[in-house]
């Protein structure tokens, strides 16, 4: 009898952890959008690790997810960086590149914040994210970007967007290695939208 009570009580106290991390995600999905905030998460990711990023800065921001495709998808010899006959290394020594999108518009009118997020290459950001940029109105908007490297920082490609793109409204951006959701959340206080 001890033990099914004890069990009971676990499922309880377990139950209202649970209700409370549901009520913790809801009341900063409802901050955002009682501010105005309508964030759009804008990710081009040819192996899986910064869509993974995206989906984390998505829940806790409440925004909406968008897929950065290309029309046509890298291949492992496609990203291979040593091969310099290979399409992504061909595609970063011409920084004029521009590869084609699967779907080139996106409807961003209802999107005050859009997060651009994509891999670390040649320690920039690939020339897809430059495409996605000039195809679409970023205007009026504040754009945040956010990158995964194995090694390499975020500045590099900071400075870069900032000098292509002046007449956007860039904030700060965030290398998303190893970070806490604590780190993410600091970050979107950073940029004010906590």
């Amino acid at each position: 009898m001890k033990r099914l009570i004890y069990l009971a009580v676990a499922l309880i106290i377990a139950g209202l952890a649970l209700q409370s991390h549901t009520n913790d995600k809801q009341t900063e999905k409802n901050e955002n959008q009682k501010n105005g905030t309508k964030v759009l998460v804008c990710y081009f990711s040819a192996t899986g690790t910064t869509e993974k990023a995206a989906r984390r800065i998505a829940e806790i921001t409440g925004g909406t997810l968008h897929n950065i495709e290309p029309a046509k998808l890298y291949t492992y010899a496609d990203l291979n960086w040593r091969d310099s006959l290979s399409r992504s290394y061909v595609e970063m020594h011409n920084r004029d590149f521009r590869p084609a999108l699967k779907d080139s518009v996106t409807d961003m009118s209802d999107f005050s914040v859009v997060f651009i997020g994509y891999p670390n290459w040649w320690n920039t950001h690939p020339t897809i994210i430059n495409t996605f940029i000039e195809a679409n109105d970023l205007q009026g908007k504040t754009v945040i970007p956010f990158m995964t490297s194995g090694g390499s920082n975020i500045f590099n490609s900071e400075n870069e967007l900032h000098e292509a793109y002046p007449g956007i409204k860039w904030a700060k951006g965030l290398l998303m290695n190893n970070v806490s959701d604590d780190d993410i959340k600091d970050w979107l206080k950073e940029n004010g939208l906590r």
